[in-house]
């Protein structure tokens, strides 16, 4: 038994001294890993230190380096400051020399030319104006040749490319439409029993037919839409053979509807050959009315193509509003064709594009083309030119026949405003004007006294005219009844 605890003593005082030796080596393990960490950050601080002296010593450097530069540039600074007050002290003793050696100049002047110091002063400015004034002329003369002479040579090639742009047929068109005859025979039946179907043809036309020269027929009016009228009328009462009163005023009417057709269509495809598409239709007819226009005896719808072509190639040249230079070629003489109202052609065209709303660029290009007012933009000044250039150039218009038209229209004018008055057409040139009456508004009576006095006022309005008017007043009265089989 005491062996047994004795052996468990030993046993246990064994353990207790492998667990101490134990524990002292893990000390030891610990202590060293502590001193190894020690060391560690001992190294780590000292390097730390080692780098916040070398930072703060090149920091010291730079910091040295810069002051040098503040004292090295203070220096200079203080020189130049130096160099700029020598040199306005030099600036100012020179001045000063100057005035001295001026002042003594103008007292010699004044001396030996006798003036004052204020004449003399004078004096010597008006030179020296009268000097400048001469180069600066020359120099302005000899700057406005060279920019007229090079303007002048770019205003024609633009002018002259514009042109060739422009080009188109020119066909002269003046009074008169000429029918072939295949027969002579055709005239008694249009002339009829005692002239009824010649007058009933004249009263309903309103043109002037000569049937004196073999083999054709002449019609003649200043009105080109009448006339043309007429032609196709008389064509087709050829071709029908039935040749009286009834029947010319139904084939005149008929053929009246087909030219207002004819008329539109004309304006459709004028404003189609320069590129205007979807005008209002009032517009597009006024348009095909100068097929049936002359200006100055130059055919509206060739003036106004050749003059739309040459206004495009401009605002191309020039590169501005295309679309705006267009319209307004296109549109520049519309108030030639209304009719309806008083005024200017200028004034009438301006008032129907307002109505259509048209834009306001457009519009004044058209109310600037005769120069009636000042020139608003570059388009404007484009279609002034363009038109000057269709209606200036040799051969396309002739004041004579402009004249003409005026008074021929004047003529009929002095009958149209009259009371009862249902249409006037005036006759040989001028020499005759026939007006027919509404019946049922004026008496037999009331056409003498009509007659005299559209007489006395073409007397007022003319001082001098070729020859004698003949006006002739007309009142038919018919009554007409169709049976029912």
């Amino acid at each position: 038994m005491l062996q047994k605890f004795f052996r468990r003593i030993f046993i246990s005082s064994k353990e207790k001294q492998e667990k101490l030796e134990l524990v002292k080596h893990q000390a030891k393990e610990i202590t060293l890993k502590a001193q190894e960490e020690a060391l560690r950050i001992k190294q780590q601080a000292e390097k730390e230190v080692r780098e916040t002296m070398s930072e703060a010593i090149e920091m010291e450097k730079r910091l040295a380096k810069k002051e040098q530069q503040l004292e090295d540039r203070e220096t200079i600074v203080s020189k130049d400051k130096q160099s700029i007050q020598d040199t306005k002290n030099y600036l100012d003793n020179l001045k000063k020399e100057i005035e001295e050696k001026r002042e003594q100049i103008l007292q010699k002047l004044e001396k030996i030319a006798a003036l004052t110091k204020n004449q003399a002063k004078d004096l010597l400015l008006r030179g020296w104006e009268e000097k400048l004034k001469e180069d600066i002329a020359k120099k302005i003369k000899a700057a406005e040749e060279e920019v007229k002479t090079i303007a002048d040579d770019k205003a024609k090639q633009i002018l002259a490319d514009a042109m060739r742009y422009g080009a188109i047929d020119y066909v002269a068109e003046y009074t008169l439409s000429v029918i072939n005859l295949d027969s002579e025979e055709y005239k008694g039946r249009i002339i009829g029993k005692d002239g009824r179907n010649i007058r009933a043809f004249e009263i309903a036309t309103g043109v002037d037919v000569d049937l004196e020269e073999e083999g054709v027929i002449r019609l003649s009016s200043f009105d080109a839409v009448r006339r043309e009228v007429a032609r196709l009328s008389l064509e087709q009462l050829i071709k029908d053979g039935r040749i009286q009163p009834q029947r010319i005023e139904e084939i005149v009417k008929k053929t009246r509807e087909e030219i207002e057709k004819t008329i539109f269509k004309a304006g459709e495809e004028l404003a189609h050959r320069v590129g205007v598409f979807n005008l209002p239709s009032e517009i597009t007819t006024a348009l095909g009315r100068f097929k049936y226009r002359y200006s100055y005896g130059q055919n509206m719808i060739v003036h106004t193509l050749e003059e739309t072509k040459i206004g495009v190639a401009l605002a191309h040249e020039l590169e501005v509003d295309v679309n705006v230079v267009k319209l307004g070629c296109l549109l520049h003489d519309i108030g030639k064709v209304v009719t309806d109202r008083e005024g200017s052609h200028v004034e009438l065209g301006v008032e129907l594009l307002k109505k259509y709303h048209f834009p306001q660029k457009v519009i004044d290009c058209v109310a600037a083309h005769h120069e009636d007012i000042p020139f608003p933009s570059i388009e404007a000044i484009i279609v002034y030119i363009s038109d000057a250039v269709s209606g200036g150039r040799p051969g396309a218009r002739h004041e004579d026949f402009e004249e003409y038209l005026k008074r021929i229209k004047t003529i009929e004018d002095a009958a149209k405003t009259k009371k009862g008055v249902r249409e006037v057409y005036a006759l040989q040139a001028g020499r005759e004007l026939r007006v027919i009456v509404k019946p049922d508004e004026m008496t037999d009576d009331e056409t003498t006294v009509l007659a005299e006095k559209i007489k006395e006022e073409l007397e007022n309005k003319f001082e001098v005219f070729p020859g004698q008017i003949k006006i002739t007043v007309i009142r038919e009265t018919r009554a007409e009844a169709t049976t029912k089989i």
